[in-house]
């Protein structure tokens, strides 16, 4: 459950073999879990976190996530050294504990459906929303044609556009909203005229 279970530490922390990931390829999503974690904004969550990965011997992370993810991975990274001092002065590991375990590497991997981090050909996760879209137009525009209505279908994207743009392109949309490009006033007078045609 991401953050969350490093926080909570216990039955979240897993050893993956082979059997456990068995036939997970085809899944959406992620089958490890996600969760937004209040606890983990914080730097008691954080020394949580850190006792626990200390306890498991843990000193890889791969970090897969948007914004806040990747963030609350550069702030962990930078406080190591400093979460393990304050871990040791509580009593709650050894200082040779402490020293085996000085170094955290941490590999981020951008996790984002919008497509919108600079650098990147195509962020984890926006084939797959793009794949989910396609199928889902598909599917209406056969009952749009044989009702004759329009259908309005909004996709994710937060600030970026992308799946709307491409999805809008590869269906053959008849208009298009994304918010890098705002309309103009007056758009719903080209829009009612565009349809009518």
């Amino acid at each position: 459950q991401g953050y969350e279970g490093l926080v909570e530490g216990g039955d979240n922390i897993k050893q993956a073999n082979w059997l456990s990931v068995s036939n997970i390829i085809q899944l959406g999503g992620t089958v490890i879990g996600s969760a937004r974690c209040k606890a983990f904004t914080t730097r008691a969550g954080r020394l949580r976190a850190a006792h626990n990965l200390v306890e498991h011997g843990i000193t890889n992370l791969c970090v897969i996530g948007g914004d806040g993810s990747l963030t609350g991975a550069d702030i962990f990274r930078s406080e190591w050294g400093g979460l393990l001092e304050e871990l040791v002065q509580n009593g709650q590991i050894s200082k040779k504990v402490a020293q085996e375990n000085c170094r955290l590497n941490i590999v981020g991997l951008v996790g984002s459906i919008d497509n919108d981090f600079c650098g990147t050909d195509m962020t984890i996760g926006t084939d797959s929303a793009l794949h989910r879209i396609m199928e889902v137009i598909d599917a209406i525009t056969t009952t749009a044609q044989s009702h004759q209505r329009t259908f309005v279908l909004e996709v994710m994207g937060r600030h970026c556009g992308y799946l709307a743009l491409v999805s809008g392109l590869a269906s053959g949309a008849d208009w298009l909203f994304i918010p890098e490009s705002p309309p103009e006033d007056g758009w719903e007078d080209l829009m009612c005229e565009r349809l009518g045609e």
